[in-house]
């Protein structure tokens, strides 16, 4: 008799899982051992990825099933216990956030990185073959950067890749991407357009950034611009290829003149 009263007395805790899984009332009750040894559980998967996303993903499970713990009426100590414990993962999936950011971000032009340009890649080919949309894929190289850092200083190119950057920012759509790809090269994703749209976009872009920034070169003002390859993405290709079309068409762009923007083959 005394066992079962004890066992009745026993501080316990209501585990609901998240996600797709169905609540059930009738479930039995998972005393704090259980709890923190799933805790555990994901500390090790957190442990065995370097992925920020999937550390996100995995916090975000545990504070929605920290937060769906019910308590008997016994455990407000616990209760509070478990207040402290989502206040610290919300902090932790913050921090990690703000990390992901600065790893997928060029610091000094605020556009996107070869890392961050990988991911958004991914995301918006998937996103175009499920929808069987377009997307423009555009290699854009400045025209004679290396004489501009020799004539000006390095600062001054600095500020010349700043400023396409901010005009690009302000003449591509809402869903355009800027990445910065390498020194003065960078990449432009254009979803859902056709070849035609994609070179009044960079065409449009050329013209405000020669507006915007000029070189002062024997008392004459000379413009700041770019060459640019054009490629429109094919069902299901991979991001090395279409670069490599685009990369083609921009070497033409550069071959004829530079300041253009040249289609890329199919």
């Amino acid at each position: 008799m005394q066992e079962a009263i004890d066992h009745k007395q026993k501080r316990t805790l209501r585990l609901v899982k998240s996600a797709n899984v169905i609540r059930n009332e009738h479930k039995p009750m998972v005393d704090s051992e259980d709890y923190y040894k799933q805790v555990e559980n994901y500390a090790e998967q957190i442990r065995k990825t370097r992925n920020a996303d999937e550390i996100i993903r995995i916090l975000d499970v545990v504070l929605s099933e920290t937060r769906g713990l019910k308590f008997s009426d016994e455990v407000f100590a616990a209760q509070e216990q478990v207040k402290r414990a989502e206040q610290k993962i919300e902090l932790l999936k913050g921090e990690l956030e703000q990390l992901r950011e600065l790893v997928q971000t060029d610091q000094m032009t605020g556009a996107f990185n070869r890392r961050g340009l990988d991911e958004i890649f991914k995301r918006e080919a998937a996103r175009a073959d499920r929808n069987a949309q377009s997307l423009g894929v555009v290699l854009i190289d400045l025209d004679d950067f290396k004489r501009i850092n020799d004539d000006f200083g390095h600062q001054y190119g600095d500020s010349v890749l700043i400023n396409f950057v901010t005009v690009a920012k302000e003449t591509l759509r809402p869903s355009d991407i800027v990445a910065r790809f390498g020194g003065e090269e960078f990449v432009i994703l254009l979803p859902e357009v056709e070849i035609a749209d994609a070179l009044t976009i960079i065409q449009r872009l050329q013209n405000n950034l020669a507006k915007n920034f000029t070189l002062q070169v024997d008392n004459q003002s000379m413009p700041i611009t770019f060459s640019a390859g054009v490629a429109l993405r094919s069902f299901g290709e991979h991001q090395s290829s279409v670069l490599s079309r685009a990369d083609k068409a921009l070497y033409q762009a550069k071959q004829t003149g530079k300041n253009r923007a040249i289609p890329a083959l199919c």
